[in-house]
C-alpha cells in the first residue's frame, strides 16, 4: 500500500511550497544546503511532480537554484542581494504611496500611528516577531491601497526573502528604533498630504542601502563574506 501523504491533497504544490519555506524558516535547511528530492518526496508521500512544481516557484523567488543534473541549492543572501532588494522595495513602495495617496485620510493615518506605537512596545518587550508583524501591516496600509495586486506580491516576496530566511534569531534594537523613528516621520508627512515628499523619504530613507547600510552589515553579519 503507498505510504499516506502527510499533506492534504487540495493545492499539493502550494502545501509542498509552504513546508519548505517553513523548514526554512526554522532554520532545518539552511544557505548552501542541497535539497535531495527523492528524500522529499518519501518524506512526505508525494511524488516528484508538487514537488517539483514548488522548487520552481521557490526558485523564482529567489530562494533556491536548480542545477540541471545536479540537484537544487539552497541560495546564500548576499550582501549585493541585500542591496538589489532594497533599491526594489524603495521604488515600489514609494510608487505604491503616490498610487495610495488619494485613499490616505484620517483613519489611515491612525491605524498607522497605532502600528507604530505597538512596534515600540513590542520593542520594549523584546518580541521581536510581534515588531515584525506590526512592521508588515503597517507598510500594508499603503500597500493594500495602491491598487496593484503584482506590485504587492512583489514586495511581499522581496520582503520574505529579507527576513524570513535566514532568519535571525535576535535583532539590532538600535535599527528597529531609527525604523520606529522612519516611521513617525512618515506618518507626519502622509498627514500633511505631502504625498510626494512622503513616497521620495521612504525610498531615499527608509529603503536606502547607503542610509541602513551600517545596520545590515550587523544584521547579516554571517552572510558578509557570501
Amino acid at each position: 500500500m503507498p505510504k499516506k501523504s502527510v499533506l492534504n491533497l487540495t493545492s499539493l504544490k502550494d502545501q509542498v511550497y509552504d513546508y519548505i519555506r517553513r523548514q526554512m524558516k526554522i532554520g532545518r535547511l539552511k544557505p548552501g544546503d542541497s535539497i535531495d528530492m527523492n528524500a522529499f518526496s518519501r518524506k512526505l508521500g508525494v511524488s516528484k511532480t508538487p514537488l517539483r512544481d514548488a522548487l520552481i516557484r521557490l526558485e523564482m523567488e529567489g530562494f533556491v537554484r536548480i542545477l540541471p543534473r545536479r540537484g537544487v541549492l539552497v541560495n546564500r543572501l548576499t550582501i549585493q542581494d541585500i542591496r538589489d532588494y532594497y533599491q526594489i522595495l524603495g521604488a515600489l513602495e514609494s510608487t505604491a504611496i503616490i498610487a495610495a495617496g488619494p485613499h490616505l485620510g484620517e483613519a489611515e493615518v491612525a491605524r498607522m500611528e497605532k502600528l507604530n506605537q505597538d512596534m515600540g512596545r513590542a520593542l520594549e518587550r523584546d518580541d521581536f516577531n510581534a515588531y515584525y508583524d506590526k512592521n508588515l501591516q503597517f507598510h500594508d496600509i499603503f500597500l493594500s491601497l495602491c491598487g496593484n495586486r503584482q506590485l504587492r506580491r512583489t514586495v511581499d516576496i522581496l520582503k520574505k526573502r529579507l527576513y524570513d530566511f535566514p532568519r535571525r534569531a535576535g535583532y539590532v534594537r538600535r535599527w528597529e528604533e531609527c525604523s520606529i523613528q522612519e516611521h513617525a516621520e512618515l506618518v507626519a508627512l502622509i498627514a500633511q498630504k505631502k504625498i510626494l515628499e512622503a513616497a521620495n523619504y521612504i525610498r531615499d530613507v527608509h529603503w536606502s542601502f547607503a542610509v541602513q547600510e551600517k545596520f545590515v552589515h550587523l544584521y547579516y553579519q554571517d552572510d558578509e563574506d557570501n
